[in-house]
């Protein structure tokens, strides 16, 4: 500023009005304070903002999961350009890093807060009995859920019908005469994976169908692994969902090298349509939603509970199912049994 006031013959004073865009220089002074400034190169200092108006200008997103499963999963990717396309619309960035357990978390919440190095965060994988929603109400600090609005408090919600969702898949399942069928899920402890096991227990039972589910922690080996569990059952299943396209491609895999065709021996559906589930053969059939505009709006809904606005949940369209090659009438002479 004071370099900018030398070369403008103004006080330091009529610097900062000109900067800040307030009242008390005239308007040819302030264009040719401002001229001087991009000449200079300035960029106003986020730490002095934040001490003139309490604000960092930055957003924070933590991802608890391991390094080498969120490099893997494309929803995560597109999530995070979803909230990238509206942030750099004014500019603002990013902060995002991992954490290796919750309590982890919530201390890297407790210190951006602290030192107001980001104005609201947003809160992935809602888990069951979560301790992050009560510490960010009592911390006040602005945070937008992304997933359902269930034990979220206070707290506003950007999220699609996972048990919707599923309903479309086992009844595309049952029309195509499946009553055995799998489901390979993520960790048990996520609010939506209770969600989804509840709602394919209700839709199968709903068709006269049994199901099964075997929980994993998302990666393609564990989800070989449930799938390999799952064809070892006495009676095994005709069809399995998996709650991952990387998993399902795993599941593929698995279920070929069992000696088994897809979908004439078992069917397969993937949650979360990406790439990987058209480069496979035979091509997978998927739930499909759009993730970037997902993230788009938890991003908008997070700027607006920063700027002090009240905010609501906003529930996206439900995700949609892709018929692909990988879904197929139940082998012949099927009949309900246990597995």
């Amino acid at each position: 500023m004071q370099d900018i006031a030398r070369r403008a013959g103004v006080t330091k004073a009529a610097v900062s009005f000109a900067l800040n865009g307030r009242p008390g220089v005239s308007e040819p002074t302030r264009r040719r304070i401002l001229a001087i400034a991009d000449e200079l190169g300035w960029q106003p200092s986020s730490a002095a903002r934040a001490l003139s108006d309490g604000r960092a200008g930055s957003f924070g997103l933590v991802i608890d999961r391991p390094a080498h499963i969120l490099g893997l999963e494309p929803f995560f990717m597109q999530l995070i350009s979803g909230i990238q396309t509206e942030l750099t619309r004014d500019s603002t960035p990013l902060l995002f890093t991992m954490a290796e357990d919750q309590q982890a978390e919530i201390a890297l919440y407790r210190r951006w807060w602290g030192q107001r190095l980001v104005d609201g965060v947003f809160l992935v994988d809602l888990q069951v009995d979560d301790a992050r929603v009560p510490v960010l109400e009592e911390l006040g600090m602005p945070a937008v859920v992304i997933g359902a609005p269930v034990g979220t408090g206070s707290l506003p919600a950007v999220w699609s019908d996972d048990a919707g969702a599923v309903s479309t898949a086992v009844a595309h399942l049952a029309g195509l005469g499946h009553r055995r069928m799998g489901r390979v899920a993520g960790p048990a402890h996520l609010r939506h994976t209770r969600i989804r096991t509840e709602a394919f227990d209700r839709a199968v039972a709903a068709h006269g169908a049994v199901g099964r589910t075997v929980e994993t922690d998302y990666s393609g080996e564990r989800g070989a692994a449930a799938t390999r569990e799952l064809l070892r059952s006495g009676e095994r299943p005709t069809a399995i969902l998996y709650d991952n396209d990387v998993m399902a491609v795993s599941g593929l895999t698995a279920i070929q090298a069992h000696g088994l065709r897809v979908p004439a021996d078992v069917s397969v559906i993937a949650w979360d349509d990406s790439a990987l589930c058209e480069l496979v053969d035979p091509p997978l059939t998927a739930l499909r939603r759009d993730i970037v505009t997902h993230g788009a709006h938890a991003a908008r809904r997070l700027r607006q509970a920063a700027g002090g606005a009240a905010v609501a949940d906003l529930q996206d369209p439900a995700p949609a199912l892709t018929l692909r090659g990988s879904t197929g009438p139940a082998p012949a002479r099927e009949g309900a049994g246990t597995f």
